[in-house]
């Protein structure tokens, strides 16, 4: 039907091809722009909180640090030291371990990476001195093999466990309460065993903040390198760690 209007139909139809060719298109790449624009915003955003988080941890970390003059507390260490009888050869030995731990966590842990003969060293200390607290009773055993020189570790990687032993070692009258540890390397096998005795109920005990944090940093540092298995019995409870290490030479 003709209405006398013949260029009606034709410019609806220009219209519309316009429509489509011009303002769709324009409409889908400002909205593509504009959500690529809030996705980089959204990431710049999580980057700033990120360091900033971080950068208030090291801020924290810094300040707790110098409310910790360590000369004083050295000299202090150093004074008490010789203010205990010379007779008192345990108190002495024990103060002289705790000084080399603190100087340990205060001056050598702060690297990625630490020489096994100084976290074996740490490692010792701290079971001698939890040796003074349960020295009647209980059965301590610490060994370590000939092959634990030469390579490197993660630093405190392995003292929650030991915390952990002594914090759940049973308290038996009839029965033994011990803990046994052993540390040995053979080629470039690095193995940590440790059992200690437990009283029921038996908790979760490989579920600790100590040990989750444990298997958070070997996932981080150890990625397809190591194999941690826990144990539980009626009495006991046992860890074994096995990590692929390398030498640091």
């Amino acid at each position: 039907m003709d209405y006398g209007f013949p260029g009606s139909i034709l410019t609806i139809g220009t219209w519309k091809q316009r429509i489509y060719d011009n303002i769709i298109p324009h409409f889908f790449l400002v909205s593509a722009g504009a959500a690529f624009k809030l996705m980089w915003d959204y990431r710049k955003l999580q980057q700033r909180l990120a360091e900033t988080a971080r950068e208030k941890a090291e801020a924290e970390l810094n300040f707790l640090k110098s409310q910790i003059n360590p000369h004083f507390l050295f000299n202090s260490l150093n004074s008490v030291y010789f203010l205990i009888d010379k007779k008192n050869d345990d108190a002495r030995k024990a103060l002289h371990q705790f000084s080399d731990m603190l100087r340990y966590q205060l001056y050598e842990m702060n690297d990625e990476w630490v020489p096994i003969e100084k976290e074996l060293k740490y490692l010792r200390d701290y079971f001698e001195l939890q040796r003074l607290r349960k020295e009647i009773g209980y059965t301590l055993e610490f060994k370590e093999g000939p092959g634990l020189h030469g390579f490197s570790i993660a630093p405190l990687l392995l003292i929650p466990f030991i915390e952990n032993a002594f914090k759940h070692i049973s308290h038996f009258k009839e029965k033994e309460n011990y803990i046994k540890v052993s540390l040995e390397k053979t080629g470039d096998h690095f193995e940590f065993h440790i059992e200690n005795s437990t009283q029921p109920p038996t908790q979760n005990l490989e579920g600790g903040i100590g040990l989750q944090n444990v298997k958070r940093r070997l996932e981080l540092l150890y990625p397809g390198k190591y194999e941690l298995v826990f144990n539980r019995g009626s009495d006991c409870f046992e860890a074994k760690l096995s990590l692929i290490c390398s030498s640091y030479f």
